[in-house]
């Protein structure tokens, strides 16, 4: 059976990174999003980061404590390369977040525009609230992207859970308090669209 690492590594390993479904040049709402909270001195991580311009843009505005994180190493690697020199000024991490060992309450902002949709088991979602409650410091912030209801069922060969902004609040718990919420239409590379919601939740102190 294939793991998740091996499925993710073989989907980098046959697309570019401009031929994935979810790439976009840049990702200008999570940008929005983080800049209207975050201090360019803020910790910011990006969940399923992988070969996203997410942190291009980051870096170009200024923001200096970053890390990414992303299950495939060819993900990162293509992102490292794109980057040259400024990718030693990144927090490179290979894990699966749903696993992973983060540092306790180091980030203002905790990013996801990858992931969570694909966590289709109550265990994987409790792992992966569990990393970020503990990952997250009191009253940062979470900048979370998912399908939306009137999205596709299935991305990249895998199943996906579609979320409305309560339902996303409701599953990441209690601690966390919707502040913006909005849906969005992302077209991919081979024009097909896709509906998005895409959210920010800030943690209780």
């Amino acid at each position: 059976m294939t793991t998740k690492r091996e499925h993710w590594e073989a989907i980098w390993r046959t697309h570019p990174p401009t031929g994935v479904s979810w790439y976009a040049p840049h990702l200008a709402e999570s940008l929005r999003l983080i800049r209207e909270v975050a201090q360019r001195d803020a910790g910011i991580i990006d969940i399923g980061g992988g070969a996203s311009t997410l942190v291009d843009d980051l870096l170009a505005h200024g923001y200096t404590r970053l890390t990414v994180l992303d299950i495939s190493e060819s993900a990162l690697t293509a992102s490292r390369a794109r980057l040259g020199d400024q990718a030693a000024l990144v927090d490179w991490v290979r894990a699966d977040v749903t696993t992973a060992t983060l540092p306790g309450d180091s980030f203002e902002v905790w990013h996801d525009r990858a992931v969570f949709h694909f966590l289709t088991t109550p265990a994987e979602r409790e792992a992966y609230v569990r990393a970020l409650e503990h990952s997250v410091k009191p009253n940062g912030w979470i900048v979370i992207g998912t399908f939306a209801l009137t999205g596709p069922s299935r991305c990249s060969g895998l199943d996906v859970v579609q979320y409305e902004a309560s339902g996303l609040q409701r599953a990441l718990g209690g601690r966390f308090l919707l502040s913006a919420a909005a849906e969005q239409t992302h077209v991919t590379p081979d024009g097909r669209q896709q509906r998005f919601i895409m959210c920010r939740l800030q943690r209780s102190s």
